[in-house]
């Protein structure tokens, strides 16, 4: 297996009070290839938004055997969570939840188009999007939760109203955007945020209230779980973000990987990964070590030297996951 040295860079430096002509070097290539990282996440936005189809819902419930793929999920990737004690990956798509922690990659659960995905501190996986027909749910299925990885989902609230197309859970709470950016501490009523931030994808931290957004102008981030935010200076133009504990890691729609040590405040470069990012996850080894997991369209690469090199997935059943 073979692994992908970092590219080593200065970090990116915070902005002045005035703007200042790039300066020759490092610091003024960044701030240069900054336009071209914006039109790259314009670009990636289709595919992280996923094809948002509305299939019609039915009141019978589904009882199909959960599907197995070729390898791996073929639909549009939306979400990814890691269970730290197993290291066992399911990816949120357009046609469902895939346990890919084997191969061949085998569905979880019902046929959902889980769009918005993420997870609590207790481990509790929180959802929303579209039921496939013989889904005992509602089009859209609202907020949706699971405490059982995956095999089954309770509506919360929401149903038929919100389509969150991201969401993200923190220690208090939950923030989610279904074309407003809309705040919960219990799950069932929500609250506008102050801000209407354009997020196009939220993290949270489950052991704080700091939640990071990310939109095609920059990095937003908020310590109030989502009721208030304001941009992050200096921070680099990131397509998706994680949280390990009050770590974070972040992701550009060109494959570089930024990590940070403070909630998002301030962030350094580290390495790359192949392909676009459809997905991202962290987690925190018992020495401390950052692991950072990065899903694209065609395969799990992941880092266990805190974001600086990316080796493929290797899985039970097959060798590497396939690009």
């Amino acid at each position: 297996m073979a692994t992908r040295p970092a590219q080593h860079r200065d970090p990116v430096p915070s902005p002045t009070a005035s703007p200042a002509p790039a300066p020759a070097g490092p610091a003024g290539a960044s701030r240069t290839l900054r336009p071209v990282l914006r039109v790259a996440l314009l670009a990636l936005l289709p595919v992280l938004l996923g094809a948002c189809s509305a299939p019609p819902s039915s009141p019978k419930e589904s009882h199909t055997a959960p599907a197995v793929s070729s390898h791996y999920p073929a639909g549009h990737i939306h979400g990814m969570s890691i269970d730290p004690a197993t290291n066992r990956i399911l990816l949120a798509t357009h046609d469902g939840l895939f346990d890919v922690s084997q191969a061949p990659a085998v569905q979880v659960g019902p046929t959902i188009d889980l769009m918005g995905f993420t997870t609590g501190a207790d481990g509790t996986l929180y959802a929303s999007g579209h039921p496939s027909p013989g889904t005992d749910l509602p089009n859209p299925v609202g907020l949706i939760e699971s405490t059982d990885a995956g095999q089954s989902w309770r509506p919360l609230s929401r149903q038929g109203e919100s389509d969150f197309h991201a969401l993200a859970a923190t220690s208090s709470g939950l923030v989610g955007h279904d074309g407003e950016l809309l705040t919960s501490t219990d799950k069932t009523k929500w609250e506008p945020s102050a801000a209407d931030i354009p997020a196009h994808h939220l993290a949270g931290s489950t052991t704080s209230d700091v939640v990071l957004a990310t939109t095609e102008d920059g990095l937003q981030r908020s310590a109030d779980s989502g009721r208030t935010w304001s941009p992050v200076p200096g921070a680099p133009l990131l397509a998706l973000t994680a949280f390990a504990g009050s770590d974070a890691v972040g992701i550009a729609a060109d494959g570089q990987v930024h990590t940070s040590i403070d909630g998002g405040l301030t962030w350094r470069e580290r390495g790359t990964i192949d392909n676009q990012p459809a997905a991202i996850a962290a987690t925190r080894t018992s020495d401390g070590t950052l692991r950072v997991w990065a899903a694209t369209d065609s395969g799990v690469q992941v880092s266990s030297d805190n974001g600086l090199t990316f080796t493929d997935l290797a899985v039970p059943g097959g060798n590497e996951t396939p690009r």
